[in-house]
């Protein structure tokens, strides 16, 4: 296996470490509208990822820099071809974590009931977007003879890519259901768990037709199994969920969001981004790399730096472990 290769398997674990944890942000997100009842219970939710949601983002910014400098030309390509979805998930980013950091600032309700507002759809687009725009690198772009992207923004519309849109909200938004009956108590917890269901019946629907419509277009035997381990672990999220294991949920969900961009990767290997004009002019692995000796340096600091990340991101789920409820919010009282 030569570096270009270990680096195209480096940033796929990264966007899946990505998709696992930021993924139950984003639903959490979206569920101080759907299942929180009051602002107490918003805070509930919002504390039980207030530890930990800056450091998840850590990963986006893991896999765009390592992009960046392993493959420069996919990099140059996938940012200017998709300027404006990327700029409009960088913008909602930005202003969630104002939102989460500003909310509290004031106790005003109209004043926290608009940051609310923000972290809601701050979280809901980004968790589009990206099932967007990674339907989009899979399908395949206009990409000419000297790898730029030639297509407009409507080009990204396409059935194939808002499907993918919708799996990832729904997928993102069941994981965050999960993890809400994971970390939290009383009657919040309760409800997390009966919408949970709900979510997961809803995400197998989409994601099977999803996923087949990938494994049908572009899918061999490696994508045949990651789908079948996604269906699998989906089924069995859904029965843990069913039975109150909540922990047991929470880990099959994340296999499933595991499996689903495994799928989604080995699909495209070993292109980086496939031309929809002409397959001479795909991006691979090899004419989208940096040189040898960068890829050699960059593994080196890879080695070194990753599992300090790993040990200190563990670390500080595990310090923040417990559950929380509306009696450990003072309003509440």
């Amino acid at each position: 296996m030569h570096l270009h290769d270990v680096w195209f398997v480096l940033i796929a674990v990264l966007w899946t470490g990505y998709f696992f944890l930021e993924g139950f942000d984003f639903g959490i997100g979206v569920l101080t509208k759907l299942l929180a009842r009051d602002r107490a219970e918003r805070r509930v939710l919002i504390n039980t990822i207030g530890p930990v949601w800056d450091g998840n983002e850590v990963w986006l910014l893991s896999a765009g820099g390592a992009t960046f400098a392993a493959f420069p030309e996919w990099y140059a390509t996938l940012f200017s071809g998709f300027y404006l979805p990327l700029l409009l998930i960088l913008v909602c980013l930005i202003v969630r974590g104002v939102a989460f950091e500003y909310r509290a600032k004031r106790s005003e309700e109209n004043w926290q009931r608009n940051w609310e507002h923000a972290i809601f759809w701050t979280s809901l687009l980004p968790a589009v977007l990206w099932g967007v725009a990674f339907g989009n690198i899979v399908r395949g772009v206009k990409i000419d003879a000297h790898k730029e992207y030639v297509g407009s923004v409507l080009d990204l519309l396409n059935p194939y890519a808002i499907l993918g849109g919708l799996v990832t909200l729904s997928l993102f938004t069941f994981h965050g259901a999960v993890f809400a009956s994971l970390k939290t108590v009383g009657d919040i917890r309760e409800r997390a768990r009966r919408m949970a269901t709900v979510l997961g019946l809803v995400t197998a629907v989409l994601a099977v037709g999803f996923l087949s419509w990938t494994q049908a277009g572009k899918g061999d035997g490696g994508s045949l199994i990651a789908l079948i381990v996604a269906v699998v672990a989906l089924v069995a999220a859904l029965g843990a969920n069913r039975i109150a294991r909540e922990g047991w949920a929470f880990a099959f969900s994340g296999v499933t969001i595991v499996a689903v961009v495994a799928m989604l990767f080995l699909t495209l290997f070993p292109n980086v981004m496939p031309s929809s004009l002409n397959e001479s002019w795909n991006l691979t692995v090899t004419n989208a790399s940096s040189s040898p000796y960068t890829l050699k340096i960059m593994t080196w600091c890879a080695g070194i730096a990753t599992p300090i990340v790993l040990l200190y991101q563990g670390w500080t789920y595990w310090v923040f472990r417990k559950r929380i409820g509306t009696q450990h919010i003072a309003e509440a009282h």
